[in-house]
């Protein structure tokens, strides 16, 4: 059983939530500095062209104009890994892509300045398969990186950057296998996470080299710490607004950032650049997309002996996070399938479509929705549980795997076969589970499947947190730590951690606003971290503080400070609690008692979770209804019950499980453009829609920190494609090798077509 606690694993209100529904919290377009100008940015109608003539003169001649740059006078800084995507380039490599920059006085005038802009481009052939893009004599998109292929050996995490997997003797595996299986299988519909609130930056200098950026952002410390050496220069002052959802994508936003300094800089004035939902949708961040092609071993008993073949990642047009996301879905791949025998290379390729980006799930989901159904076909052949499999192949404490830097981690984490077992009770699996290709039930032309899927992440602990956690006299506490919110609820979370460790009243703990200048270094809410890595340096701090303040008051007490406790601002000989003196004495008003915590980073303590899917698919339209939805997971400890919970359903939309079914961007590969850029066509899961939904969190504990928590929220979409890939062939007996599943696929799976 968990202990019990005064504050963790309590659901309470979240410290933000008033200021919310009120409408007091501020997001970025609600930002208004003095003298601020509106930037806005003249977009490519081609997928791939050159600029060979651009005019701005009528641009530039208009009232209330400010700035217009093209490709000619913008600032030299670059982004990319390695650095090649310019601010604006003499080439356009999407539709979307970015041609000329305006700041004007008001949106309106920088928007019709845009429509004066003359430009001539010269068009050139488009490509957008992943596979043709690295053939001889495809168009290249950039001169420095022939046949579409970015470099995989940069050191992203370190000179050891994981960018494939290679382990034992894959040959001699396969010879061992008792079933091989082969196939491709895509997942490439470039979903968008859709967070309700576009990007947007305001920028603004305070100097030739210093420059303040306000921005809607996930992870703020990113517009600093990665920014700079982009920019070419050492101050930037990163300071985060409310940020209205970003499930990934908004966890920095490089070419907002450069369209809002850059035009900060020529006017000498703050430039907000703020998206519209089109922009939203059709230039920003989308999800990598990903294709395998290769096979598997397998013995009788499930037990896999090789998993071979080429993980093709889609860049689209550019992406400044892609090696980092091959590197963490190659170490995420390990986790789910104990394996000693591994080829999977990787070709990281440029096409002419949207630039992808940090979005939930980063290489693990989009490899794992491409490699498991290769897997799950070898299981149907001996006619294996799945649910067996997972529970057998899943890493367990003791076994090794390489991480994103290249190091070889072994698990100390925990087995998760309880909560395996738990899972499956609650979704009733043995009872529906009726074998590969086999429906639950059949209802007239409707038939039900259920499918199954996990996944699990090591970057719970990844890079570095600090934070300091000050004591004020009043019996109150600060946080300093540079957490953004984007929906998650980790600032309430991590004050719970502070008023646990120092046993005052949840009211009275604080943090302070996200701001680089103000608080110490964090790497930001990535690969549900905050929980461990975040959560681990605020504890520490906390911890850093009592014990400053147990030495300030042991003289006092004319005892030592371990035999001191605090409770409610008071402190005490420990069972003497009438013998207390509260804080303002020991404290005073002539100094401060601020505690420092420090997280390095740990690969050594995975997180999981497990995906029951249930699905009803009408054979006569094709239509698929996702019915039941059951996550099981082992949280070590829940800190807030509602953070959590509302993670984990989360795995519907934001680009997770719905992809399976409808969620997708419709690109015309004869025009190159996305045809559902906007709100109605872009099919999302509405209330009315939502399937039943049952969270099964155990808490067994975990070896992380004071509370023994591991977080899970990041990985909740991931394992949903394939558990609902898998449920739909197992309602119909057909398989297939691509998402979403359309009722145009499934009705030409089983011999049917539209209007039959």
């Amino acid at each position: 059983m968990p202990k019990e606690y005064r504050f963790i694993g309590k659901p309470t209100p979240r410290k933000d939530a008033l200021d919310i529904v009120t409408g007091r919290a501020r997001y970025i377009d609600d930002l208004v500095l003095p003298r601020m100008l509106h930037g806005k940015v003249l977009r490519s109608p081609f997928p791939h062209a050159k600029i060979k003539m651009i005019q701005t003169d009528r641009a530039e001649a208009m009232k209330g104009i400010r700035a217009v740059l093209t490709h000619y006078n913008v600032p030299t800084w670059q982004t990319g890994i390695p650095r090649h995507v310019k601010v604006l380039d003499s080439k356009v490599r999407y539709v979307g892509d970015a041609v000329a920059l305006v700041a004007a006085e008001t949106e309106e005038i920088a928007k019709e300045a845009l429509d004066l802009i003359e430009v001539e481009y010269e068009e050139l052939p488009a490509v957008y398969d992943v596979e043709e893009a690295i053939r001889p004599n495809a168009p290249q998109l950039y001169e420095e990186f022939p046949g579409n292929l970015l470099p995989l050996d940069v050191p992203t995490f370190g000179p050891k950057t994981l960018s494939q997997v290679v382990l034992g003797d894959v040959e001699a595996g396969f010879q061992e296998a008792d079933i091989i299986e082969e196939g491709v299988y895509s997942y490439e519909n470039i979903p968008n996470p859709l967070p309700i609130e576009p990007p947007g930056v305001i920028a603004q200098w305070d100097g030739p080299k210093r420059l303040t950026v306000w921005s809607a952002t996930q992870s703020a410390s990113w517009h600093r710490f990665i920014m700079q050496s982009k920019m070419g220069f050492p101050d930037i002052r990163a300071i985060g607004t409310h940020c209205g959802g970003s499930f990934g994508s908004k966890n920095y936003a490089a070419q907002p950032l450069f369209y809002a300094a850059a035009l900060a800089q020529v006017t000498n004035r703050p430039v907000k650049v703020y998206y519209s939902k089109e922009e939203h949708f059709g230039t920003f961040s989308l999800r990598l997309g990903s294709r395998f092609r290769g096979k598997v071993g397998m013995k009788k008993d499930g037990t896999l002996t090789a998993v071979s073949g080429t993980w093709f990642v889609d860049t689209g047009a550019f992406s400044d996070m892609a090696q980092a996301q091959v590197a963490v879905g190659c170490g995420e791949a390990q986790l789910m399938l104990r394996c000693p025998n591994w080829d999977l290379k990787t070709k990281l390729v440029c096409t002419n479509r949207s630039a992808s980006g940090v979005i939930r799930g980063f290489g693990g989901q989009e490899l794992e929705a491409a490699l498991m159904p290769v897997v799950k076909k070898a299981l149907a052949k001996p006619d294996i549980d799945p649910v067996q499999f997972i529970k057998k192949n899943y890493v367990k404490p003791g076994d090794g795997y390489f991480w994103r830097e290249g190091n070889w981690w072994v698990s100390e984490g925990m087995d998760y076969s309880k909560a395996i077992e738990a899972g499956a009770a609650a979704f009733q699996w043995k009872d529906k589970w009726k074998g590969w290709f086999k429906p639950t039930a059949i209802n007239g032309p409707k038939r039900i499947g259920v499918g199954v899927a996990a996944h699990g992440n090591a970057d719970v602990g990844e890079d570095e947190s600090e934070a300091y956690v000050r004591l004020n006299p009043d019996a109150t506490a600060t946080i300093h730590v540079s957490v953004a919110e984007s929906g998650m609820g980790q600032r309430s979370s991590l004050c719970k951690m502070a008023a646990e460790v120092l046993q005052i009243p949840l009211e009275q703990v604080q943090i302070t606003p996200v701001d680089s200048l103000v608080n110490p270094f964090d790497f930001g809410l990535v690969g549900s971290r905050g929980t461990y890595a975040v959560g681990s340096a605020v504890i520490e701090a906390a911890e850093n503080a009592r014990q400053k303040l147990f030495e300030l008051a042991a003289p006092m007490l004319q005892a030592s400070p371990e035999s001191l406790d605090t409770e409610d601002g008071m402190v005490f000989i420990k069972g003497q609690t009438d013998t207390g003196i509260p804080w303002r004495r020991i404290i005073g008003i002539a100094q401060t008692c601020t505690g420092f915590g420090r997280f390095e980073p740990d690969y050594s303590k995975p997180n999981f979770l497990i995906l029951f899917t249930e699905v009803e698919v009408d054979m006569e339209t094709g239509k698929i209804d996702l019915l039941k939805v059951v996550a099981a997971t082992d949280a070590g400890q829940i800190i807030d019950p509602p953070s959590l919970n509302g993670q984990i359903y989360g795995s519907l939309g934001s680009a997770g499980i719905d992809t399976a079914i409808f969620e997708e961007s419709i690109l015309d590969k004869k025009t190159g453009q996305i045809l559902n850029i906007n709100m109605m066509d872009y099919k999302w899961r509405t209330f009315s829609e939502l399937p039943e939904f049952q969270n099964v969190i155990l808490e067994s504990g975990i070896r992380t920190h004071r509370y023994g928590a591991v977080g899970v929220g990041e990985i909740a979409t991931s394992p949903g494609p394939s558990a609902v890939f898998m449920a739909v062939s197992n309602a119909i007996g057909k398989t297939f090798t691509d998402y979403p599943l359309t009722p145009d696929k499934i009705l030409a799976a089983v011999g049917k077509k539209h209007g039959e």
